[in-house]
């Protein structure tokens, strides 16, 4: 009896003070260590700092400004990270769903990680588990433990029965004491590295990842074969030296990391200045991919809450009032049904104690209690309940109205978990008015225009929904479809009743799930919302899960973007910003991998020709910042619309090899015309500097179409500065430039004009030339 009273107590303050918390590193963010390490200790930082240390040692210190780079790098990266943390951090915190827990008697509610063992935790539908326990208290009590253990079906837990973190609530109410916490605890244990900052699949990342892969395995050979052919072939060892970096430091495409984790950030920053919390970096991407968006009805088009509408009886049953009363009350954390109730039945009437019940799930779509004398009652779908007969046809049009229609009936006993084990006969039919988004036509309206294609899923009427998605203007909203009629064990038959129909209704939890999938096999990128404990399976599998705010615990606990402010007209700046970073990653990618090929084959010709190199490190830092650094982070961070597709890497290399090859031979024969002259060495190189900031300043500007005013200013003011540093002097002597006569300067101009219109016949016989 001791133990009894002591767990309905609940803990007392000073044995919280001494059991041990429920410490759990958030998945949002990383710590700050691990942000300096992943930007300092890097292989680029590696290669960089050895260089620079060589013309250090054997060159000029101008030439050494490439080494700036690796401090620029460092510091941008871990400013702009640290942001994205504070950012993230604090969306988390207000993300977290507050744990009830009963202590010293009163009930309480309390951060989860001031959870601690031997807690005594309360539970009720859509609350996540975060700790494991043994189950002390269940009212009809049913946990989902699918994403543990794959099955679907929930399960009833009686007291003494174990609760596992990583599940969640689904029907009824209970309490369980707290027996593994934090790192302890099963979920925390099953997946380690997903409660730590983690990245899920990236074809961006993994792009950039192999990009920067193969080009060090490249930069090896062709730098060893370069450092050879310029020791062999220069009596000065410091020019050598200094030939050699410029040509390996020129290969390295140090900043597109840097300008991808930028990007990221920067979206992450942007996202959250819009209550956006984004738990896992990689969602920008797959925000920009989404090209079907599966919509959950309520709480996404509808508002959270409901009106109680008529209560229209369709029997003299004088106890209809009375029962509605007592089943609205029945639960202590009532779903939005019930409150709407409540308003105008506040208190359950007096003698209508129930003796058992079955609480409310979505699977089931109905709830009861059996109240003794005043007998069995149920309230639900009427196209649940209900075999036919003239009350089913009323429901039917009332829905047909967009109304949320629901019947209440007696029963001679309780129906089991099918509907159809007890004869029920209707009292009431009972409305509700659901309250439609403000701002959801607008936003639908968005999508529309984007080629994102629209699925209304739920587990409503489908007339009723077919009502709303038909009032809200979504093309196709007319036609709905009974998911209690699809195929269940065909996915083909599925899928293709998915592309041509828009409105589902009846849809249960699993359906939710196994419509995701059918979308996917068929090759769509797909996004699914909701806010319902019923909609959890289906955010976990799709590519990009968007939970409501105002959802449930569970719901938030697995999407990958949640909208803290609730607001559904923010969705449209969500995909903008993941189609705005991918967009421009593949035009910065483009960029810096356009200057890699290009010394790659500088490298490899002038290794076998045994050559001097055509230009100096400080002639690369000046060209590479004028056409890539400073230009890259602006159309890193711009404005865009275009919908990301698949094919990153194939695209970029369309791009950059026939650009780069041809900016490298423009070089090679602009020096190669120079040297054939009475020019100096210097006067080769400048020659060689002129041409290759003139083919890679329109590959800029190929690269930043379509143009608009400020794209203009941009690549029209790196122009300016280049032929301002032409004619500064003390620019010239800094930058070891020195034009070698008209005659060379315009055959260097003549070189690139050519070159330039061969890089645009290349690029856009590759398809990769934008209008």
């Amino acid at each position: 009896m001791d133990g009894l009273i002591s767990v309905a107590h609940g803990l007392t303050s000073e044995q919280v003070a001494k059991a041990k918390a429920n410490h759990i590193p958030r998945r949002s963010s990383r710590s700050l260590s691990a942000i300096l390490r992943a930007n300092v200790f890097t292989l680029f930082n590696l290669v960089i700092g050895v260089l620079w240390a060589l013309i250090l040692i054997f060159g000029e210190w101008q030439d050494s400004l490439f080494g700036l780079v690796i401090v620029a790098n460092a510091l941008i990266g871990i400013v702009q990270e640290l942001r994205a943390k504070r950012t993230l951090d604090r969306l988390a915190v207000i993300n977290e769903a507050p744990v009830r827990v009963r202590r010293d008697g009163a009930e309480r509610e309390i951060h989860p990680h001031e959870v601690v063992l031997g807690d005594l935790i309360l539970l009720g539908p859509g609350d996540r588990l975060l700790v494991d326990g043994e189950v002390v208290h269940s009212d009809g009590l049913e946990i989902d433990e699918s994403l543990l253990t794959g099955e679907a079906d929930p399960v009833h837990k009686q007291q003494g029965d174990q609760v596992l973190s990583g599940s969640f609530a689904v029907a009824g109410s209970g309490a369980f004491v707290a027996t593994r916490v934090g790192t302890d605890a099963y979920a925390a244990k099953l997946a380690e590295e997903a409660s730590k900052f983690h990245l899920a699949h990236s074809e961006l990342r993994a792009g950039v990842s192999n990009f920067i892969k193969y080009i060090t395995w490249l930069v090896i050979p062709i730098g060893a074969l370069l450092i050879y052919s310029q020791l062999r072939n220069s009596a000065d060892l410091g020019t050598a030296v200094t030939g050699a970096v410029a040509g390996i430091v020129t290969m390295i495409p140090e900043g597109l990391v840097l300008m991808t984790s930028i990007a990221f950030a920067v979206g992450v920053v942007r996202l959250g200045q819009r209550k956006v919390l984004v738990q896992e970096l990689p969602a920008i991407e797959g925000l920009a991919r989404v090209d079907v968006l599966c919509l959950d009805k309520t709480g996404t088009l509808t508002a959270g809450g409901m009106d109680l509408g008529e209560v229209l009886p369709v029997s003299d049953d004088p106890a209809a009032g009375q029962a509605l009363a007592a089943l609205a009350n029945l639960d202590e954390r009532p779903n939005a049904t019930a409150e709407a109730i409540r308003v105008r039945h506040p208190a359950a009437p007096e003698g209508w104690t129930a003796r058992s019940t079955v609480p409310f799930s979505s699977a089931r779509k109905w709830s009861g209690a059996d109240f003794g004398e005043h007998g069995a009652w149920v309230l639900g779908a009427p196209d649940v309940l209900l075999r036919g007969g003239a009350c089913l046809d009323r429901a039917t049009e009332l829905a047909a109205t967009g109304t949320r229609v629901l019947a209440l009936c007696r029963t001679d006993s309780l129906p089991g978990t099918e509907s159809g084990e007890a004869e029920v006969e209707p009292v009431a039919l009972v409305t509700l008015d659901q309250r439609v988004r403000p701002d959801a036509r607008e936003t639908l309206e968005y999508f529309a225009k984007q080629g994102v294609t629209l699925k209304i899923i739920s587990g409503d009427n489908p007339l009723a929904v077919s009502a709303i998605a038909t009032g809200l203007g979504i093309p196709g909203g007319e036609r709905s479809i009974d998911a209690r009629t699809l195929p269940h064990d065909d996915p083909a038959k599925l899928g293709e009743l998915l592309d041509t129909h828009t409105v589902f209704g009846r849809v249960s939890p699993q359906q939710k799930r196994e419509f995701v999938a059918a979308l996917q096999a068929r090759g769509h990128t797909v996004a699914m919302t909701g806010d319902g404990v019923n909609d959890v399976l289906a955010l976990k599998d799709a590519d990009l899960g968007i939970a409501m705010g105002a959802g449930s615990p569970a719901t938030k606990a697995v999407a990958q973007v949640v909208l803290l402010d609730d607001r559904f007209a923010t969705l449209p700046h969500v995909v903008g910003e993941g189609r705005r970073v991918l967009a421009n990653i593949e035009r910065v990618s483009n960029l810096f991998l356009t200057k890699t090929f290009y010394a790659i084959v500088l490298s490899l010709l002038v290794g076998v020709a045994g050559v001097a190199f055509p230009f100096a490190p400080r002639h690369s830092t000046l060209v590479n910042a004028l056409v890539i650094g400073i230009p890259a982070f602006f159309l890193a961070l711009a404005p865009t619309l275009e919908r990301s597709k698949p094919g990153f890497v194939r695209r970029v290399l369309r791009f950059a090899v026939p650009a780069g090859v041809l900016c490298a031979a423009a070089v090679l024969v602009s020096f190669w015309a120079a040297h054939n002259g009475a020019a100096s060495l210097l006067e080769n190189q400048t020659a060689a500097v002129i041409t290759l900031f003139l083919t890679t300043w329109w590959v800029l500007v190929l690269i930043a179409r379509p143009l608009n005013w400020w794209r203009v200013l941009l690549v029209g003011g790196m122009a300016v500065l280049f032929v301002i540093g032409m004619a500064l002097p003390f620019v010239r002597e800094f930058f070891a430039l020195e034009p070698g006569g008209l005659g060379n300067d315009l055959t260097a101009v003549g070189i690139s004009l050519v070159a330039a219109l061969m890089i645009s016949g290349a690029v856009k016989l590759a398809g990769t030339l934008r209008p």
